[in-house]
């Protein structure tokens, strides 16, 4: 962990020294969101509800999606750009370091300037908070940090499936943004309203749903199942088979030649 964090500055140095170009990068990726959220307030002007859901319980909703895929897009990066590390040649040098090969395409790039998005997540999150009518108690707190680590961790199994892919491939394969960027833009809405189809495969196949649709019940006082809470960190355990499906890879990675 202090290796990382060393990485991190020294990363997080390197970008500041185009602190024009940060900025604007960061308000770039706040906008993004922004816009965003701002077809959902203009849909809400028009219609009350959603599926039984309101205004602010969807904002809440968007805002714990938005901050996990923001969080995992800014630490797990290296994972998303995999595809340039591969063939540029730069996972042969990788590959004979005395070090893991996770740890160094994890810190290969930290993008900073994604914690826009989560600025924008925070702005929502401190509207709907006292707006939602829901009560927090602890147990309501505690589930509503634990969402937001258990979609940590599926988004961060999500890029390390993408870059597993490229092991074969050498490019990323574009279907897997339909469960990256597009799980972040219609997770804005709570699952069920796609219907059962979808919300059993975002359960049974890509966890997603158990950090978003089943403990938001629970934190909007829609279900009373105490399982629920504790559903995001069984979504965790998504990462076993992820990081399974990257050694598989690894044994077959053959070099570019770059």
């Amino acid at each position: 962990m202090r290796l990382y964090l060393k990485y991190a500055s020294i990363i997080f140095r390197s970008q500041m020294q185009y602190k024009a170009s940060f900025i604007m990068s960061l308000i770039g990726q706040f906008l993004t969101a922004f816009t965003v959220y701002l077809g959902v307030y203009f849909m809400f002007t028009r219609f009350p509800s959603v599926n039984d859901f309101t205004y602010t319980e969807v904002l809440l909703c968007f805002s714990l999606m938005l901050a996990s895929f923001s969080l995992a897009e800014c630490f797990v990066r290296g994972f998303d750009t995999f595809p340039s590390i591969i063939s540029n040649g730069e996972f042969d040098r990788i590959m004979v370091r005395p070090r893991n090969e996770i740890f160094q395409v994890l810190a290969t790039r930290i993008e900073f300037s994604r914690l826009g998005r989560f600025l924008q997540a925070g702005f929502m999150l401190a509207y709907a908070i006292p707006k939602s009518g829901v009560a927090w108690t602890p147990d309501r707190i505690l589930t509503l940090i634990i969402m937001i680590i258990g979609g940590f961790f599926v988004f961060s199994g999500l890029f390390i499936i993408y870059a597993s892919i490229c092991f074969f491939t050498l490019e990323g394969l574009e279907f897997m943004n339909i469960f990256t960027d597009g799980a972040r833009e219609f997770g804005k809405y709570p699952f069920s309203i796609y219907g059962d189809g979808v919300l059993k495969f975002l359960t049974y196949v890509i966890p997603l749903a158990l950090f978003q649709y089943y403990p938001f019940l629970y934190l909007t006082g829609k279900s009373d199942r105490i399982l629920y809470m504790f559903l995001p960190l069984i979504a965790i355990l998504f990462l076993v088979p992820c990081l399974l499906f990257w050694r598989f890879g690894l044994r077959h990675y053959k070099s570019t030649g770059s």
